[in-house]
């Protein structure tokens, strides 16, 4: 079965620390920290007083620049960047832990007093930035939150703290309740179930058990000046505007998530899976519709261009399609025999089971991985995934690949459709590039800059699961268009001080008495 499978072969090939952020590799690699920030403006420095106030209020405040480094440091290629160029990231900050929703509170009642900002941090496994504290500040780690609280077995329905670890709560949900949440990011196992809610993140196998949209039943959530509120709770509701979703997504805008109430599946115990070779991207994308709009809804569909196609099967002449579902027996023959229909209409039959072994194998290849090419010091590599209707899906590939490789030192520009609806389907592009090494910004930003040139253009979605954090936030006010100014409306009413993750979302930086840069 799929998720059995996803626990026994998972993530970074077992180099990873359980129940705790896991340091990415290039922090072996960075030079001894100092305090000279890299990605920070204007550093909010917590005064001695309200340093005692925390220290009263929490578990523990850290402040030494090694170790607010290491309690900062996330896996965003920029931080990578100008870490390993002698810049961390963001080394001034006051690291505060604490490991009970009163204690939350606590923090933000003194942080809101004295207009620090606040940015909730927790795996650390963001990709976009989005934990950085980048006006200094208050660091509020949740890692102590990670406590099960109940389990209605009757609705499906576990609560949890949200700095539990992806890979102990799904441990737990299996040999305790025998039950699965079917989410499965690349992430999972350090991340934790409040940063999947925060950055609204999607599992490998989406397709069948949702996003984590579709799976959050409910959640608490402490406001900027400590007020705690419940959102959510019902299966269905006609009660004015949904405010539990305003929350997930927010990435610590709106306010700090503390408990969250989710949707659990019941542990699959069949599975099956079947793979296609097509001749273009544009074939196996329109099989990939048809399967879809037919009914079937396999937990994994994914489509692979050549380049990707030969990096993880050996088929660099075809675009290879996985197709691979669990659940009840008859549920999953059905989705099976209305894709092997939809595909043996446009593309040739391969080996299912081979290709699902290599897929289990090679999953983590693409993307930010090296595996392909020969990396120097200037090397820099990372993932933009978006969302967009099938009848421009064809186009857009075409076109952000062809933006990509058109940056001067671009390596490679390739894609991968990962997670399928009715409607449409997310695109997972991956960009490789190779630099002199202090020119590696540049061409990061130039490359990412040329792929959302095409997808504003297309109107398509900036993101499908990776959230906005700094990496996306030059693009939001012209992606989100005119809504950006209801998103600013709600960040003041519910943040008036902007002190919650400033300079987020595409939001802006700017704290109370001060004049925009």
């Amino acid at each position: 079965m799929l998720s059995k499978e996803a626990i026994r072969r998972g993530y970074n090939r077992g180099r990873y620390v359980v129940g705790a952020p896991t340091q990415p590799a290039f922090a072996a690699r960075a030079p001894a920290p100092t305090a000279t920030p890299g990605l920070q403006r204007d550093p909010v420095a917590v005064s001695e007083a309200e340093l005692d106030a925390l220290r009263q209020a929490a578990d523990s405040v850290v402040t030494e620049t090694a170790d607010v480094v290491a309690s900062t440091r996330d896996w965003w290629a920029s931080s990578m960047i100008t870490e390993t160029a002698g810049k961390p990231a963001t080394p001034l900050a006051t690291v505060v832990k604490v490991s009970t929703v009163a204690q939350v509170q606590a923090v933000m009642r003194i942080a809101h007093t004295a207009a620090l900002p606040v940015t909730v941090s927790a795996g650390r496994s963001n990709v976009t930035g989005a934990a950085l504290p980048v006006r200094g500040g208050i660091v509020l780690d949740v890692c102590g939150l990670n406590r099960m609280i109940g389990f209605d077995h009757e609705s499906q329905i576990v609560e949890v703290e949200t700095g539990m670890f992806g890979d102990l709560f799904e441990e737990a949900i299996q040999r305790d309740y025998g039950m699965t949440m079917g989410h499965w990011p690349s992430s999972y196992a350090i991340s934790t179930v409040g940063g999947w809610a925060a950055c609204r993140g999607a599992g490998q196998l989406s397709t069948r058990y949702g996003k984590i949209e579709d799976m959050v039943y409910g959640m608490d959530v402490v406001l900027a000046d400590g007020s705690l509120v419940t959102l959510g709770g019902y299966s269905r509701a006609a009660l004015g505007p949904d405010l539990l979703q305003l929350f997930i997504g927010s990435e610590g805008t709106l306010g700090v998530i503390v408990r969250l109430r989710l949707k659990l599946h019941r542990l699959p115990d069949y599975g099956r899976a079947i793979a296609y070779g097509f001749t273009s991207f544009a074939l196996g994308l329109d099989a990939c519709r048809e399967i879809m709009q037919r009914g079937a809804n396999p937990a994994a569909l994914r489509l692979y261009d050549g380049l990707e196609s030969g990096l993880q099967f050996g088929r660099p002449d075809l675009n290879v399609l996985l197709v691979a579902d669990e659940g009840p027996r008859e549920m999953v023959d059905a989705v099976m025999a209305i894709s092997g229909q939809v595909c043996a209409e446009r593309g040739a039959v391969l080996d299912g089971d081979a290709t699902l072994e290599r897929w289990l194998d090679t999953r983590y290849l693409t993307g930010k991985s090296s595996e392909g090419f020969t990396p120097s010091p200037g090397f820099v590599s990372d993932t933009l995934e978006m969302t967009g209707p099938w009848s421009q899906l064809p186009q857009i590939y075409d076109e952000v690949v062809a933006a990509i490789a058109a940056v001067p030192g671009t390596l490679a520009g390739s894609a991968h459709q990962s997670h399928a609806y009715v409607d449409g389907a997310c695109l997972y592009f991956s960009l490789r590039g190779e630099v002199a090494v202090g020119e590696r910004a540049e061409w990061y930003r130039k490359a990412w800059d040329a792929a959302n040139t095409v997808l504003i253009k297309h109107r398509a979605a900036l993101s499908h699961h990776h959230g906005i954090g700094m990496l996306r936030a030059p693009y939001m006010r012209e992606g989100l268009g005119s809504a950006f100014p209801v998103l600013e409306t709600v960040k003041r009413a519910l943040d008036p001080k902007g002190i919650l993750n400033p300079g987020k979302l595409g939001l802006t930086d700017v704290l109370p008495g001060e004049v925009s840069p």
